[in-house]
């Protein structure tokens, strides 16, 4: 029997033939700013206060965990508000594989995932492992988004799913809700506003989670990878009609929630007074950032996440070389003249200032 050497050589999908995995470069610098994440560790207090919820989980992980995760979804609707019931609450092993359970009950083969570019570079991908077809719309020069053409865009591509990032990942851009309200009366799909970044916007802004009443095909969904410091636990969650839940439990798999997972949720949801103290640094981190880019010579994008995009940038790789020659890694998404740099620490952002104003101005 020979011996399969190269992807080429397996019956793939013909419609995976080509495709690229998701991924960011991982690299061991002393500063990485490239992929989003709450920098800042886990409060002392917090996390030990979670393994104590583990260390009981741990006493019955011979046996199944619940199923429904009923504690999770009780503290996730309390946590959110807006007058929630826990079976409004779905959640999954984060937010990629909540909208992956959306993408394999709505979507899938013969049907359409709409978005507007550029946005989360995980939509398409996810659309294309269900075998759904992704179409992208475009935005205004500035990156925003108004009713009218939104709503104009999404009624002639007639897709079956529609999403809308807020505040959008790359750009930070937030999006106003009547371009929600507009969006979802002009489309005959289900409606996915992505509000993974929320906890960094103004706390007067307003959230999708106000416009689910009557609307049973828009689902809001949250991860508390970000303000929760919580990327390693990888806990996504998602707010809909309770139809909406169920037609989620169709294509979930069964238990896909470990009991550990499920403890340490909700304990880190039981202390989110202690874990969102940190959101306030990292919006002045984030808001210094802008300032100096601005005083470097370079455009930041107004931003209500936990990240800049910045343009300006004569030679974004050769940057994003120089920076990384100097323990700094921030991200290249592929936009021309374009870089994205995480809010971290003082510290951190501190030596990405340090370290940009040391290669030269950008022009």
């Amino acid at each position: 029997m020979g011996r399969v050497t190269s992807l080429d050589e397996l019956p793939l999908r013909d419609d995976l033939r080509g495709s690229t995995p998701y991924g960011a470069p991982q690299a061991p610098l002393p500063v990485a700013l490239n992929v989003n994440e709450n920098t800042h560790p886990v409060p002392d207090e917090v996390a030990s206060d979670i393994l104590d919820d583990i260390a009981l989980a741990l006493r019955d992980v011979n046996r199944y965990p619940d199923r429904e995760f009923t504690q999770l979804r009780e503290a996730f609707a309390e946590y959110l508000g807006h007058g929630l019931r826990p079976d409004q609450i779905w959640a999954g092993n984060g937010s990629n594989e909540v909208l992956q359970h959306i993408m394999q009950a709505f979507a899938g083969p013969g049907r359409t995932v709409f978005s507007f570019a550029p946005t989360y570079s995980m939509y398409p991908l996810i659309a294309q492992g269900t075998g759904a077809r992704w179409i992208a719309g475009t935005r205004e020069p500035d990156f925003s988004l108004t009713p009218d053409d939104a709503a104009a865009q999404v009624a002639d591509a007639d897709p079956d799913v529609v999403i809308l990032c807020t505040p959008n990942n790359p750009t930070g851009t937030p999006l106003d809700l009547a371009v929600v309200e507009a969006v979802y009366e002009a489309t005959r799909g289900v409606l996915i506003v992505d509000e993974a970044y929320h906890e960094f916007a103004p706390r007067d802004a307003a959230s999708a989670l106000s416009l689910l009443e009557g609307r049973p095909r828009l689902a809001v969904s949250r991860t508390m990878s970000k303000a929760f410091a919580f990327a390693g636990a990888r806990v996504g969650y998602l707010a809909a009609d309770p139809a909406f839940i169920d037609a989620l439990r169709l294509v979930r798999l069964p238990y896909h929630l470990s009991a550990l997972t499920q403890a340490a949720a909700v304990a880190a949801l039981r202390n989110s007074e202690t874990m969102l103290q940190m959101v306030d640094e990292i919006v002045a981190q984030r808001d210094r950032i802008s300032a100096t880019l601005e005083a470097l010579g370079y455009d930041p994008h107004p931003s209500w996440s936990n990240f800049v995009l910045f343009g300006g940038v004569d030679d974004p790789h050769a940057v994003w070389q120089a920076l990384y020659e100097r323990g700094v890694l921030i991200r290249d998404i592929g936009m021309p003249g374009h870089l994205r740099v995480t809010a971290g620490t003082e510290a951190e952002t501190t030596a990405f200032l340090d370290a940009l104003a040391s290669i030269g101005s950008p022009s």
